[in-house]
């Protein structure tokens, strides 16, 4: 590796020596007519020096710790080295990072990009992220919403599941950091490095509850402020089924259009969906364009194109024996004034969802 030395000014042969009124013999280089003009400041100069303790947790240990809604604001954070911890990040950040961590509950609020776990061991955690990645991993609980396909490396005993958790500031610590509730691919793990007739991953029991998993803070806790909530009816995320096997060969495609409502509207179907026994199997939100609409929808498409034109569509598959029926009922109903596509008869509602999902699946890179 190079080094750096210090340059020393040299007389060129023949040139003279200034000397000051002393006699002494000076090299100083004149620097015109103000040589006592303060330095000029640049704006960096002017920036208020960033307390890198704010952002990091190390070398903890048996402690509730993290940080409360409002005090990151899209920061980098880092965690390491930290044991038999309870660890609340109740804010939206850019990226985090969780190193050599043993035996931690961990919540971490949505994250911009990457959440990045290295040489953990036993954590259970709740994370709302753009990509999800471990490496070097043993033994991870994780509830999780991540809007690309999850990867796990060299990591073994990870299970997963569908993130459910609520505080008050959740909905716009995911808008901050441009996070849609409806793209989860919780279920959908890429194992980077599989071993032949092993199962480094597998899916959390369907009844989980978060809070079997990671309690809430200490009410002694400077999180006791914060209104937690691990009630799934009170996720900001839908709670979908994902890849767990379907109890019914009948699916349906609700989707509803953009409008002022639509986030609304979506959770109220829902609601009404689930009520009646029917259950929730993926989501999306995702962008369309006037030529995907006769791709996607076939014999729809020329009533459609306007509405797609107007920004994202939400998509919904729910499931269940009659749920096609009963949610044309439901759209009748409940969204009568609003415009909505729903699957017209069980007997092309399968053709639909396979349709949908996999043009959004594709849209999103996987």
């Amino acid at each position: 590796m190079g080094c750096f030395y210090s340059k020393k000014s040299k007389r060129k042969s023949g040139e003279k020596e200034e000397h000051t009124s002393t006699g002494e013999t000076s090299n100083a280089v004149p620097l015109g007519n103000n040589t006592d003009e303060a330095p000029k400041q640049y704006s960096w100069d002017k920036r208020e020096k960033v307390d890198l303790s704010h952002y990091t947790l190390k070398e903890l240990k048996d402690v509730t710790v993290g940080r409360l809604p409002g005090t990151l604001n899209g920061e980098q954070f880092v965690i390491q080295e930290c044991e038999n911890c309870n660890i609340f990040v109740l804010d939206h950040s850019a990226t985090i990072t969780i190193d050599d961590c043993v035996n931690c509950r961990i919540v971490l609020g949505p994250v911009k990009g990457s959440v990045f776990f290295r040489d953990c061991k036993d954590i259970k955690c709740v994370v709302a992220c753009q990509q999800f990645r471990t490496r070097d991993c043993q033994k991870m609980d994780v509830f999780l919403c991540c809007a690309t396909q999850p990867i796990i490396e060299s990591s073994t005993g990870m299970k997963f599941g569908c993130f459910q958790y609520f505080y008050p500031e959740l909905a716009f610590h995911f808008k901050d950091a441009g996070l849609s509730i409806f793209n989860n691919n919780w279920s959908n793990i890429h194992d980077f490095t599989p071993v032949s007739g092993e199962n480094n991953w597998s899916l959390l029991p369907e009844a989980s509850s978060v809070l079997d998993f990671v309690p809430t803070p200490d009410p002694e806790s400077d999180f006791k402020s914060v209104r937690i909530s691990a009630d799934p009816s009170r996720s900001i995320v839908p709670l979908t089924k994902g890849g767990r096997r379907k109890e019914s060969e009948e699916s349906c495609l609700f989707l509803f259009f953009a409008g002022e409502y639509t986030t609304a509207n979506a959770r109220k179907l829902i609601d009404e969906a689930v009520a009646k026994g029917f259950v929730l199997i993926q989501t999306k939100e995702v962008l369309m364009r006037p030529e995907d609409v006769k791709r996607v929808f076939q014999n729809s498409e020329d009533d459609l194109v306007e509405w797609i034109t107007k920004g994202p569509v939400v998509a919904l598959e729910l499931n269940g024996d009659g749920v096609v029926e009963a949610c044309r009922n439901i759209a009748n109903e409940v969204f009568s004034a609003t415009k909505v596509f729903v699957s017209d008869n069980k007997n092309t509602s399968t053709r639909d969802v396979d349709n949908f999902f996999n043009f959004a699946d594709m849209q999103m890179g996987f």
